[in-house]
This record gives C-alpha cells, sequence and structure tokens, in this order.
C-alpha cells in the first residue's frame, strides 16, 4: 500500500504531515512521491487565507480522474480547512472519503478502517483543551518524529489565544496548550539520535509556551544544551517578545541568528482594529534592542494589506516601518475575510485594485532593501547547513545560513547535513551563491570546528566583534538563576 500526501500551508502543517507518515507506516504504508501510485491520497490544508483554501478545492478536482479509475483509492482532507467546513467538504466533493481536524490524525488507522467498511467519515471534535499543560503528541508516537535533510520539526504549543481580529487559527486549531518540557526535550533527544543537527521549535504563537515553570526563555536555555548544531523557532508574537529573548539569541551561538517577528500593519490604528496587543514604537524598541545586542541577527515579518479602513496614510506607516526595520524577508498578502472572525463583521471596504497596487509597492520596496543585503553579503563568510540538492542547478547543493539565508554552492563533494563555510561569491534572485573555503572533515571534526566559530556574520572583523558582544552577553546571563525569567510569558 501507498500513500501519497500533498501539504498546503506552515511548518505547522508540514510537522503535521510528518506525523501522519509516520501514523501510516505503523499500518503497512509507504510513501510515495507518484500520486498515480498511491492507493491514499490525503491533503493537509490551510484556510489562514482564502487564496489557499481555493488551491485545497482545486486540487480535489484533480483527483476525479483517479478515483474513477480506481474506486478503492481513499482520498481524505485534512487540517484547517477540514475543521472549518467538516462535513461540507463531502457534500461539496463526491470523491473525499474523509474529513478530519488537526486533534485527530493519530485515528487515521481507524478513519481509514471504517472508509473501507463503506463509511464517509468526518472527525472534528476537539481534544480537551484543559489542563492548559499536556502533552498531546500521544507516548507511542513521541520517539517516531521526522528527520529529512538532517532538519526536524517539535511542535511545543498547540492552538493560540490571541484571538486577532483577521485570525482564523483559534477556531481551526483550538485554544492554546503546551508541552511539558520533559517531554519536549525527551523528543528533541530522540531526533538528535535520529540524525537531526537542526531542530525547529514551532507554535502558532510560540514565545507564549508556558509548562511547568518554564517560560518560552527557559524552554529555549535547556534546548540549547541538547549536542545540536542549530536551533530556530517559529512564529513569536511581537506582545510576547522581551529583551531577554534577545539576549538568550545573543548569548547562545546554537540558537540561529533568525527571528520572524510578524507585524501585519505598520498603523497603529489598524493594528488596534486587528486586536495584536501592541504598538509600533513597542514593536520598534524591541527590533532596535535585538539588532543592538545581535548585530548579525536578520528579521523577517508578516504584512497584510488592505485590511477594512486602511488608509493611504496607513499603509505609508506600514512602508515607513519596512525602510526603518529593512527586513531579510516579507510574507505580504492582500487582506481577505476569514469566517467566523471578528474581521469578517467588518466592511471588506479597501477596492481590490487599490491592495493590488498596494501589494505591488511593498513587495518593490523590499525587493530594494533585498538587493542591498545580498550586495553586503559579497565576499564574507558564510556557515551553511547543507539541506539538499538545488532545485534548479545540476551538481549543486543548496543550504542555509545560521540567518536563514539561502545559499547555492557547486562542489560535488557536498553532501546533505556538511556544515561548512563558503564565501560569497554572487546571488541570484534571492539566492546567494558561493565556494567552499575548507576541505571537508569528519563529522566530528566539522561539529568541534562549527563550535568554536561564531554563528553568522557579514566580515571578518564583524565576526570578531559579534563573538565578543556575545561573551559580553553570556556573563550577563549567567548572574540570573535559572528559572527567575519565568514570570515572562515568552
Amino acid at each position: 500500500m501507498k500513500a501519497f500526501i500533498q501539504t498546503y500551508g506552515c511548518q505547522m502543517n508540514e510537522h503535521d504531515s510528518q506525523r501522519m507518515m509516520a501514523v501510516l507506516a505503523s499500518v503497512g504504508y509507504e510513501m510515495t512521491a507518484d500520486i498515480h501510485e498511491a492507493s491514499l491520497i490525503l491533503v493537509n490544508t490551510c484556510s489562514v487565507r482564502h487564496n489557499p483554501e481555493n488551491k485545497v478545492y482545486s486540487f480535489l478536482g484533480t483527483l476525479h480522474p483517479l478515483k474513477r479509475d480506481n474506486p478503492n483509492l481513499i482520498v481524505g482532507v485534512a487540517g484547517c480547512v477540514a475543521q472549518q467546513a467538516g462535513g461540507a467538504i463531502l457534500k461539496r466533493n463526491a470523491d473525499v472519503d474523509m474529513v478530519f481536524g488537526p486533534d485527530q490524525f493519530f485515528r487515521l488507522p481507524q478513519m481509514i478502517e471504517a472508509v473501507r467498511g463503506g463509511e464517509r467519515v468526518v472527525r472534528t471534535d476537539w481534544a480537551p483543551r484543559e489542563p492548559k499543560t499536556q502533552n498531546f503528541i500521544p507516548d507511542q508516537w513521541l520517539e517516531a518524529g521526522h528527520v529529512e535533510n538532517r532538519k526536524a520539526y517539535i511542535a511545543i504549543t498547540k492552538g493560540c489565544d490571541n484571538f486577532c481580529s483577521f485570525c482564523i487559527v483559534p477556531y481551526t486549531r483550538g485554544r492554546e496548550i503546551s508541552r511539558r518540557p520533559d517531554n519536549i526535550l525527551r523528543e528533541a533527544q530522540a531526533l538528535i539520535d535520529k540524525g537531526a543537527r537542526e531542530i525547529w521549535l514551532l507554535g502558532q504563537n510560540v514565545n507564549s509556551y508556558n509548562a511547568d515553570g518554564y517560560g518560552f526563555h527557559e524552554l529555549l536555555e535547556a534546548m540549547a544544551q541538547l549536542p545540536l548544531s542549530r536551533l530556530r523557532f517559529t512564529s513569536p508574537h511581537p506582545r510576547d517578545w522581551n529583551n531577554a529573548l534577545s539576549d538568550l539569541m545573543a548569548a547562545q551561538s546554537v540558537i540561529c541568528n533568525q527571528l520572524h517577528l510578524p507585524l501585519q500593519s505598520g498603523s497603529d490604528r489598524v493594528l488596534e482594529l486587528m486586536n495584536r496587543r501592541h504598538g509600533i514604537r513597542d514593536y520598534l524598541e524591541k527590533v532596535a534592542y535585538a539588532k543592538s545586542v545581535n548585530p548579525a541577527i536578520e528579521i523577517s515579518t508578516d504584512l497584510i494589506v488592505g485590511f477594512p479602513t486602511e488608509t493611504e496614510e496607513d499603509f505609508a506607516c506600514t512602508l515607513d516601518v519596512l525602510d526603518q526595520v529593512r527586513y531579510s524577508q516579507v510574507f505580504s498578502f492582500m487582506y481577505s475575510p476569514r469566517p467566523g472572525t471578528r474581521a469578517e463583521k467588518l466592511d471588506d471596504d479597501v477596492p481590490r485594485d487599490v491592495k493590488e497596487e498596494r501589494l505591488q509597492q511593498l513587495i518593490a520596496l523590499q525587493n530594494r532593501i533585498n538587493q542591498e543585503q545580498l550586495e553586503n553579503y559579497l565576499g564574507t563568510t558564510q556557515e551553511l547547513l547543507i539541506d539538499g540538492a538545488h532545485p534548479r542547478k545540476d551538481h549543486t547543493v543548496s543550504g542555509r545560513t545560521d540567518g536563514f539565508r539561502p545559499v547555492s554552492v557547486t562542489d560535488p563533494a557536498l553532501g546533505i547535513g556538511d556544515l561548512v563555510d563558503v564565501r560569497i561569491t554572487g546571488y541570484h534572485g534571492h539566492w546567494l551563491e558561493g565556494e567552499r573555503l575548507y576541505p571537508l572533515t569528519s563529522s566530528l571534526e566539522k561539529e568541534e570546528l562549527s563550535k568554536k566559530k561564531p554563528s553568522s556574520a557579514t566580515s571578518s572583523l564583524e565576526k570578531e566583534e559579534l563573538s565578543k558582544k556575545k561573551s559580553s552577553s553570556a556573563t550577563v546571563r549567567s548572574t540570573i538563576p535559572f528559572g527567575q525569567l519565568g514570570k515572562h510569558r515568552g
């Protein structure tokens, strides 16, 4: 038996798809990249915006010939669209056999058996959200996490309590719960034992983590003690970000110099309508501090244009913040109402052509900023974790810098999982290009070498200065007793 999973959306959806792969493997399924070979097709969906939701229904339409030719083919819809629409999906598409939400994928074997018995299955009931601390990964699956290209994901929280007015996540993922820290650390060690060199901590609002006296700061501190090359996390909420977290990032070289800090709008008036519960001044102060203690940090963000009542003045404020912060990457979207959210009740009064024009202005400004940043990388030394073959170039591998910049290197000696220094020689589009500086050494030697080097800076001189700054930050942090910062929610 072979299964094919099509995944839309965020890293949390990718994590859920990987968990589904493990569950399917336990009942005899083998994964395939060829959809025509599959006897089971799952679509893991995203409904955070209208466009990804449309893609789901378009994809389902393409499955009709496969279902017609193979009536025993099982088609399932999982994730946020499934949670949101439920049984309506079965009414809309006769080829779909089962619909299940994010809390139900560990029950896949039972759902598949029900479909084989002639049922059309809908499972969108919630798992309990009390107590707020609970290990939502069943114990038998805890050490069955997936490692791909030496990287792995760990979900530390599930759901969200923020209820931003535009966001459907609390309605499709439920209220927030956090896993116990020892449970997370056990999973992390199991992933490391499987070969993971980079781990991502995931949550809809990752820095509101709170369990057994650990806040996000304490969890990061504990994770940083594990034998990892790199530690990343996404996505934090600006309201819960604090300077102590910036200090920790600067002090711990294993924590990557990458911070995705969603802004959504540069206008205080619009942020209030969005129920973001922070202001622009507060946001910019936190960003400025993060850059002051860690000059190599790369900051990315999410932005929405055309939110209800957004004026030209509001939009100009967003461009101004973009120019001040100079993000490394911006995920920008036109506003689309989501069912059941508070913003859906507002008049979507910004015309589509105005939204499109504002989006293009934003993209053009970010492209100019990115071009200048890419130029600044030329001639610098960057450490890469090689994570795959280049998608378009032969004999070329790709990897990410500490700050998450993609880099291609034409070098047949490099393989997935290699941690190497490269000199940046050029760029093409948003990709940097580099050449390897040092001969490949053994895995052990590379690990020892990586521990001695600063994680990511833009020049040799800046590397030296950053190393001094990180040492200084580490000295300051060592005077604070472990756990003292537990009162911070991020």
